[in-house]
């Protein structure tokens, strides 16, 4: 018997089951043979309070500390290393690059308007006929995203709890006062539940009995490309209108053309037409060659309809907790999500900053 059962490995699993062994045992159940599989381990890693609708950049606000100050013996890297953004705005999308102005004028270190000359000096390899105006996003950073992920896992080994793969869950259902999962590594019983199972949300709610909420999985395609040996020092640069965008990975570029196909669970493989696609953009707003693609792959970014996430109690399955629908913001917010969520175990009222805008649209049940 433990006190949780989590469902799910990834960021959101392993930030709920962080949080969650400060009040009591953690089983966490990933049916991989390694947590962070699917959409975690295919993160473009970046911290950014300019990224999102309100809520989710409240969030992201709420989880800086946690980056830029970690518990102590919590990693031995940094979990955030500057990048910042160059956002362009090509030609007839003046409006666009005006909201997106407006909406980084509000972040804690705000954007602010570049002009050629500085997006040059930030990256050289930008056409300056491709773009009419640019903007600056000075305080995006990058995310060590293993570091993040393990430094939460290791937490719930540490204080007794057990983190098991190959466990995917094949049956749910109220047991007593808690509930009992069969899963591929046994049966698991738990007075609580935590429902993180990304693109399987929806799925592993059915098996309890528990009411989807309707999440959408959407594929998202990324790919590496050489790159000259500065660009390490380069900024991500992507475009308002949201078509493309890269940044240095490894020694490479990392370049995505922001696609967001509805797909089904499952283990997300790139489509040739999105990686040409990618290129293609690539091409054009820059003056780099990108010839050959190293290596290409693809994730699912799962969201609710109106890409706010859903954290806390089901209303109507007592013990029944979610903690889904993080889109492509999951590794951002989890520091506060995660909280939030053994907050709402725990019965404690949170006062994370992000949480009233959530409960406003309906997505922290309670």
């Amino acid at each position: 018997m433990t006190d949780f059962l989590v469902v799910g490995g990834g960021i959101a699993g392993a930030a709920a089951g962080y949080f969650l062994s400060r009040h009591g045992t953690v089983t966490l159940v990933e049916m991989e043979a390694a947590p962070g599989y699917h959409a975690t381990g295919r993160s473009a890693a970046l911290f950014s309070e300019y990224y999102g609708n309100p809520p989710v950049r409240a969030l992201t606000a709420a989880s800086r500390a946690f980056f830029t100050e970690p518990p102590d013996g919590f990693t031995e890297h940094p979990l955030l290393t500057p990048r910042g953004v160059v956002a362009l705005c090509p030609p007839g999308a003046e409006e666009l690059f005006e909201q997106a102005l407006a909406r980084g004028a509000t972040a804690p270190v705000p954007a602010y308007e570049i002009g050629p000359d500085e997006v040059a000096r930030h990256c050289p390899v930008v056409r300056r006929d491709w773009f009419t105006r640019a903007l600056l996003r000075p305080a995006a950073a990058d995310i060590d995203v293993d570091a993040l992920h393990r430094g939460f896992l290791r937490a719930v080994t540490a204080t007794g709890g057990l983190v098991l793969t190959r466990a995917r869950v094949h049956e749910l259902a109220r047991d007593g006062g808690g509930w009992r999962a069969r899963t591929s590594a046994g049966d698991v019983r738990a007075a609580v539940v935590v429902n993180a199972a990304g693109a399987w949300a929806d799925e592993v709610a059915a098996l309890a009995g528990v009411r989807p909420v309707g999440l959408v999985p959407r594929r998202r395609t990324a790919f590496l490309v050489d790159a000259p040996e500065d660009a390490g020092a380069w900024p991500m640069v992507c475009d308002v209108t949201e078509t493309f965008y890269c940044k240095p990975e490894s020694g490479a570029l990392l370049v995505s053309p922001v696609d967001a196909t509805p797909a089904v669970p499952g283990d997300a493989r790139p489509d040739d037409l999105d990686v040409a696609i990618g290129l293609e953009r690539l091409r054009e707003a820059t003056t780099l060659p990108a010839r050959r693609v190293r290596h290409a792959w693809a994730g699912l970014r799962t969201s609710t309809p109106d890409d706010v996430p859903v954290v806390g109690p089901d209303p109507a399955a007592d013990g029944f907790h979610w903690l889904a629908g993080l889109g492509g913001y999951g590794v951002q917010i989890a520091p506060a999500v995660g909280r939030a969520l053994a907050e709402a175990v725990a019965g404690e009222r949170t006062a994370i900053t992000g949480m009233n805008e959530m409960m406003a649209a309906g997505r922290l049940l309670s």
